[in-house]
């Protein structure tokens, strides 16, 4: 099955049509920038835009960065505030004219990676982070996702929110060198160890593919591996939870006629 996946970012919103019998990417994949507002209505339009231009008709799978309850955005990070308590999976579908399924960014980019990616097959608890202008999360236990955990937004024990300290964004801005930024990702990846005692911690986002030049300062007991997908988990994701959505809505409509 094709679906389009979208990951909406702090700096960019990124699409590509996905294939979910593999996770590889059927298209190319697209890049518009995120709008400085980042209001509904901007990044609707730019969703539209991408839309438009991989000339899109089907189901669309949206990875975004909020908590998102049924559908509803319940918090904004990166994004304007007037996205919280709207119903975003309806406002989106309304906006594309094509059916809209979105999650929280970091648990889609968690479900490719557990599905096709460096956790699959990995028992026990698995915690994803997507490092990248925040910080996000995804926490599994037994191959199943506890949603909206936005762990990034902790206050680490100097009294800094964990994203403020360790995202990569705080690395561009501060000009950090990566050893020097390794030693405060390494904080917050002991802060999380302490709190769940993972038996895997995967990587994501763009700072993962330069795991090698800050690996030396990882001193967690938990293994940390880089994430396959890199940067384009978001997209594979997002595609995989719109297709898990439409699965379910399938099978509740069998077992109706049932």
């Amino acid at each position: 099955m094709q679906i389009l996946g979208i990951d909406v970012g702090g700096t960019g919103i990124k699409g590509a049509i996905v294939e979910t019998l593999n996770g590889e990417l059927a298209s190319e994949r697209l890049r518009i920038e995120t709008p400085s507002a980042a209001t509904p209505e901007a990044i609707s339009i730019a969703i539209q835009e991408l839309v438009e231009q991989i000339h899109w008709t089907g189901p669309i799978g949206v990875g975004f960065p909020a908590a998102i309850q049924h559908g509803v955005a319940r918090t904004a990070a990166n994004i304007a505030p007037s996205f919280i308590g709207l119903p975003v999976a309806d406002y989106f579908s309304a906006q594309t004219g094509c059916p809209v399924h979105v999650a929280n960014d970091a648990d889609v980019a968690g479900l490719a990676e557990m599905r096709f990616g460096a956790g699959k097959d990995a028992i026990g608890v698995v915690l994803i982070v997507t490092i990248g202008t925040g910080l996000g999360t995804a926490l599994f236990s037994g191959g199943h996702l506890l949603p909206n955990t936005e762990l990034g937004h902790i206050f680490l024990d100097n009294g800094l929110e964990a994203e403020h300290y360790a995202s990569d964004a705080v690395r561009v801005a501060k000009k950090l060198k990566w050893k020097e930024w390794g030693n405060r990702l390494n904080h917050y990846l002991i802060t999380m160890e302490k709190l769940f005692w993972p038996d895997l911690i995967v990587l994501g986002g763009g700072a993962s593919k330069k795991l090698y030049k800050f690996a030396p300062r990882i001193t967690t007991q938990t293994p940390v591996v880089p994430a396959r997908f890199l940067n384009q988990a978001g997209i594979v994701g997002a595609a995989l939870f719109a297709e898990e959505q439409l699965g379910r809505a399938g099978a509740g409509a069998h077992a109706a006629i049932c």
